[in-house]
């Protein structure tokens, strides 16, 4: 989100009016394109799923990053979840908002305005840059970072996710609709079928059935409160477990 965030303040006199309601995407944003890498699955035949490994799922051909987010960057949860917190954060309509799987993680989001032109923010896939972005705003942090040299790129690949291999997309943007409790309730169920996966007790195919059925087995409630939010992730977590234990039995 920091990449995105940079972009959306490159010129904030030319294309931010940033009103008394706080909406921060103003005046000729036509849409954000977040991008990811598509995990190490991307090019795998969907049938061969079932027999992913989590030492498969950890070894992200792009990132170095943990466990759980590695997982996440394989199913593209990861991606569900920043379309929801790119809403909320820029205050834009989910509608406007794409996700696109770019292979080589040098383009890490774009914003394209009404005007038909493209702002991208690249560099070479280190965590570190957005991160000191974060603790810097609205300053530049000098990094030691490696520097992208673009005479050496040669060539940059885009395309549209695969909805059939990577479903928690769509489930995301199921929640991100329903609103109220329904994201929390996705939250929690993936972060359980994920550690649930982790500890090799439910194939990699099973994390998005789990969170399926919590998404259908759970009420979603309005959120009046914090509390309201604590217990949505309570039950789903629960509701999480007990699927877990079904399909081991």
């Amino acid at each position: 989100m920091s990449q995105l965030f940079s972009q959306l303040t490159v010129n904030i006199v030319q294309f931010i009016n940033v009103c008394q309601e706080k909406r921060i995407l103003q005046g000729g944003v036509k849409k954000i394109i977040l991008t990811g890498s598509g995990g190490p699955f991307l090019n795998r035949n969907l049938k061969e799923f079932i027999h992913i490994t989590p030492e498969e799922a950890v070894m992200h051909p792009v990132w170095k990053m943990g466990k759980k987010i590695s997982v996440d960057s394989a199913t593209m949860m990861n991606k569900g979840l920043e379309v929801i917190e790119a809403k909320w954060l820029f205050k834009i309509d989910s509608e406007k908002i794409d996700i696109l799987v770019h292979p080589e993680g040098i383009v890490h989001s774009l914003v394209e305005f009404e005007d038909a032109s493209l702002l991208a923010q690249m560099s070479v896939p280190d965590m570190k840059i957005p991160i000191a972005y974060g603790l810097g705003f609205p300053e530049r942090i000098k990094s030691n970072s490696q520097r992208l040299s673009l005479e050496k790129i040669e060539q940059l690949n885009f395309c549209k996710p695969d909805l059939k291999k990577f479903p928690s997309i769509g489930m995301s943007r199921a929640s991100l609709d329903s609103g109220g409790t329904s994201p929390s309730l996705l939250n929690a169920a993936n972060e359980e079928a994920v550690r649930a996966f982790l500890n090799k007790k439910i194939y990699f195919t099973q994390i998005t059935e789990i969170i399926s059925f919590v998404m259908d087995t759970i009420p979603i409630k309005a959120v009046k409160e914090l509390e309201n939010i604590f217990q949505a992730d309570t039950l789903a977590r629960k509701s999480a477990l007990t699927r877990i234990h079904q399909l081991r039995s």
